[in-house]
């Protein structure tokens, strides 16, 4: 299977976390405001296909706290990308981590060089786990980014441990923040690859993305919440307000720097429910 060169894992999560709480730090848990896209900032943008999943919602809203247990039963998961390089999945299981998900794909021309080892070593270790796509409006339309990312590992099976694919769509680490595109732009972007990923898989894809981008970029769209499940990112010590139309979430990433390797993540229900998104 071809693959684009991709560098060894790096610090630049390290660094974007460590800023991020540092700032969290100084205005003392504020409310944070969206800040300007990279280029914007005169910050010079990370190399294409380099993003990984909540990397703008970090440098974007940082970090407010960390979540407040509940008696509502949550299921650990966890998200990764070439970032983490070889995943040592076994300890991920054993700390309790029940699900994952895997980037696959980025725009139209990038492919994660771990992908093999992170999505097989999952499944092997016992976990149910699924694919993400990071989405570039910018690049390519949302039905080529929907096969591109189908094509190269975002499939689904009724198999009971492949999850449906993830649409990560949030602030643009590249550029403008909403990719250059009026809310009406994208909306119609993110449906055209909904519906081209529908097609392909039989399945609804989940969204990934956080309130403030949402309500930013899309206008706080709502007419996804009826066949999408929301995967919301934000870090701090609830998942706070949800975008337009959406009642409840069903994944919450909340935090970047969480033990072992990767992102860590709940799933809004016991680990029998998880199965059930999985076998649709």
């Amino acid at each position: 299977m071809r693959n684009v060169t991709a560098a060894a894992p790096s610090n630049r999560r390290r660094r974007i976390a460590s800023g991020a709480l540092v700032a969290s730090q100084i205005l003392l848990l504020a409310l944070p405001a969206v800040s300007a896209s990279a280029d914007d900032t005169g910050q010079p943008a990370p190399d294409r296909g380099t993003a990984f999943m909540g990397e703008g919602v970090l440098a974007n809203e940082g970090i407010e706290g960390v979540p407040v247990e509940t008696r509502v039963v949550q299921t650990k998961g966890v998200d990764v990308s070439s970032h983490q390089g070889n995943v040592a999945w076994s300890t991920l299981r054993k700390s309790g981590v029940k699900w994952a998900y895997v980037k696959a794909t980025e725009g139209k021309s990038y492919r994660n060089p771990y992908f093999a080892q992170q999505y097989n070593g999952s499944y092997q270790n016992g976990m149910i786990r699924g694919a993400y796509h990071f989405a570039t409006p910018d690049t390519a339309s949302g039905t080529k980014q929907a096969d591109y990312f189908v094509n190269h590992g975002g499939g689904w099976s009724k198999d009971g441990k492949t999850l449906p694919g993830v649409l990560d769509i949030e602030y643009n680490p590249y550029g403008s923040t909403c990719y250059g595109k009026t809310s009406r732009q994208l909306v119609s972007w993110i449906r055209d690859f909904l519906k081209q990923y529908e097609r392909r898989t039989g399945r609804d894809a989940v969204i990934y993305t956080s309130t403030s981008w949402w309500k930013q970029c899309t206008g706080n769209y709502s007419g996804f919440a009826a066949t999408n499940p929301l995967w919301i990112a934000r870090y701090a010590s609830t998942v706070g307000q949800l975008p337009a139309g959406w009642k409840f979430h069903t994944m919450w990433q909340y935090t970047a720097s969480g033990p072992t390797v990767g992102d860590h993540d709940k799933f809004n229900g016991a680990p029998d429910r998880v199965k059930a998104l999985a076998n649709g």
